[in-house]
């Protein structure tokens, strides 16, 4: 087991190598200059050289990439040029509203779409089932943006129950926290409950055809404990795959959801970097990004030796 962890962490590595060469060359070669927008619309083109030449953006493309590995094998991360902040002081500042809110939403829509369903499959054709494939052919066909817009007017503007946007951290009570957190993951929960529920129901509904299920029943075994110890446990690998699938997708709609609440997160990070062209905080966010979505999969790889015995590494 040690020794395939150890394997593919290694394997991370040209993953990144990849990752850092290709958003480098892409973010240099997509038209826009950073130096332009600093400078602003009334600079000459004498100023924005200048400042180019400042950010180092006026050396070969080789040069700029080599410059900005070496520094980042060592640590240094660079300095934002929209924020005027080191790339690290900026992660370490809008790392937790993101966990905090990623966590809320994981919690949440696991403990709602794994119940749903295996509910769906255990009333199959029933309404139960009709419902939750309504919902989550719903939670796949409307944008996250709408969801959030909707719930804003609805709970916050419309009936005044719950605060329209910002963050309030951990620290700073557990009330404000908690309130602050509901509407956002809801909104970003939708799209995962959909998913879960939707992959859980399928793969319940092929286990309960197995014959083991048969001689559980015939063993005179209560309904739950069939549903719960026997296919909800062998339909749980299917099920792991796509909880990682869906916190891996998470990173996309956390951007999205974080910009509609106003929550100064990665994501929020992620949309005023690119729309100011920082060069420096979008290729670490991007690399930070890839390596969580390594990890993730390494986690799920993991899970399966314990759920299914028979898979070793």
């Amino acid at each position: 087991m040690l020794a395939f962890i150890a394997r593919r962490l290694v394997a991370t590595i040209p993953v990144l190598l990849f990752v850092a060469v290709f958003v480098f060359m892409l973010l240099r070669l997509t038209p826009g200059d950073p130096a332009a927008i600093i400078a602003g619309d009334n600079a000459t083109a004498d100023q924005v050289d200048a400042i180019r030449a400042k950010l180092g953006l006026d050396e070969p493309l080789l040069n700029q990439f080599m410059i900005w590995s070496g520094k980042v094998l060592s640590g240094d991360f660079g300095e934002s040029f929209f924020f005027k902040k080191t790339v690290a002081e900026l992660i370490s500042q809008r790392i937790e509203p993101t966990l905090m809110l990623s966590l809320c939403t994981i919690v949440l829509a696991v403990s709602i779409a794994v119940p749903l369903g295996v509910w769906a499959a255990a009333r199959q054709g029933g309404w139960v089932d009709r419902s939750v494939m309504g919902f989550s052919v719903m939670g796949f066909s409307v944008p996250t943006f709408v969801i959030g817009y909707l719930l804003i007017y609805v709970f916050a503007i419309l009936l005044g129950l719950l605060p329209v946007q910002g963050y309030k951290r951990l620290s700073e009570g557990l009330d404000e926290f908690i309130v602050r957190m509901i509407l956002p993951s809801i909104t970003l929960s939708t799209v995962f409950i959909a998913l879960v529920s939707r992959i859980t129901r399928a793969s319940v509904i092929e286990t309960l055809g197995e014959d083991y299920i048969r001689t559980a029943r015939a063993k005179g075994l209560p309904n739950r404990v069939v549903l719960l110890r026997h296919a909800l446990r062998n339909a749980a690998v299917p099920i792991i795959t796509v909880i990682g699938i869906g916190i891996a997708a998470l990173i996309g709609g956390a951007i999205i959801t974080e910009s509609v609440y106003n929550i100064p997160g990665i994501g929020r990070l992620t949309v005023d970097a690119v729309l100011a062209r920082d060069f420096p905080v979008i290729q670490i966010v991007i690399m930070l990004f890839s390596f969580v979505y390594v990890l993730i999969n390494l986690v799920i790889d993991l899970a399966y030796s314990l759920l299914d015995p028979r898979i070793r590494y």
